[in-house]
Parts: C-alpha cells; sequence; structure tokens
C-alpha cells in the first residue's frame, strides 16, 4: 500500500466495490476493508505523509500523531461494526456509504490541512445524507435536505477560514 495515500482512503475507494459484490464474497469485503484500512493505519509512522504541492498551496493529506491514532483507532472499530451490522441488509448503497462516511471521517481526522479537511469534510456531508435518505419517506428526506444545508454551510465556513489563514 503506498504511503502517501492518506488513512481512510482505502475504505472509500473499497466501499465502491461494495454495490457490484454480492453474497459471501460482499459480506467477507465488509468485514475485511475496516480491517486492511487499519493494518495501513498501523504500518504508517508518525509524521506527515502526501504533502501535494497545488497551485500555490502546500497540501498535506495526512499528518499522524498521538490524538489522531486514537480516533483513528475509534472510526476504524466502528467501520468494522457498521460492515458487521450491515451484513443482515440487502440494501448496497447503504453499505457502500456507510463505508464512505467512515473514510472520509478517518482521512478528516489525519487532514494535514485546512483544504485537505474540506474536501473530507463535505464528502463526510455527502454520504451521510444518503444515509438519511435510506428510508425513503418524505420524513427522511426533508431531514437530509436540513442536514445538507447545514452541512455545505458548515464547510462553507470552513473555507472561508481556510482562505483566510
Amino acid at each position: 500500500m503506498p504511503e502517501h495515500m492518506p488513512p481512510g482512503t482505502l475504505l472509500v475507494l473499497g466501499a465502491l466495490l461494495i454495490p457490484v459484490l454480492r453474497g459471501h464474497l460482499r459480506s467477507a469485503w465488509l468485514l475485511a476493508l475496516p480491517l486492511v484500512s487499519f493494518a495501513h493505519l498501523i504500518g504508517l509512522g508518525h509524521g506527515s505523509y502526501g504533502e501535494i504541492q497545488l497551485f500555490d498551496y502546500h497540501l498535506t493529506l495526512a499528518r499522524i500523531d498521538k490524538l489522531s491514532l486514537v480516533w483513528g483507532y475509534i472510526f476504524h472499530i466502528a467501520a468494522f461494526l457498521g460492515g458487521l451490522y450491515s451484513l443482515h441488509e440487502d440494501d448496497t448503497l447503504q453499505s457502500s456509504m456507510s463505508q464512505i462516511y467512515m473514510g472520509s471521517a478517518v482521512a478528516a481526522v489525519f487532514a494535514g490541512d485546512l483544504i485537505t479537511l474540506f474536501i473530507f469534510w463535505e464528502l463526510t456531508a455527502i454520504s451521510s445524507v444518503f444515509l438519511i435518505w435510506a428510508t425513503g419517506t418524505e420524513r427522511s428526506f426533508r431531514a437530509g435536505m436540513r442536514y445538507l444545508i447545514i452541512q455545505v454551510g458548515s464547510g462553507v465556513l470552513l473555507l472561508a477560514g481556510a482562505i483566510l489563514i
């Protein structure tokens, strides 16, 4: 696994395969995905990873320290438990979005700069609104829209703060 890949990225990319997998293969994938991502995290030492120069900005995709590791461990446990829970669900979109949500939350914890944090922050907003809409009711649609408005608004505030800094 490439070192420049931020923690959580494996969860996000691996979740894209969930809708095309069936049966026991999907079940195994749902349980293996958080474990592989966790192993990737364990393999990384403290420090900065994935430094990219984008126009005039220096982006650091991951900065690992003791505090971020604690939250990374907690989110990986939650991702595994979410995968375990979704074994009995037939809704592959919901299973996929929950793993994308957890992966983007992990990546946000390890974001080394505000622009990277903004990107993963917005990815959590987009993926979690699909979880709210999963029941398909009018009430869940309205709740999801309210949530999306608040999350996009908070993302705009985060981006404005990042630009000011």
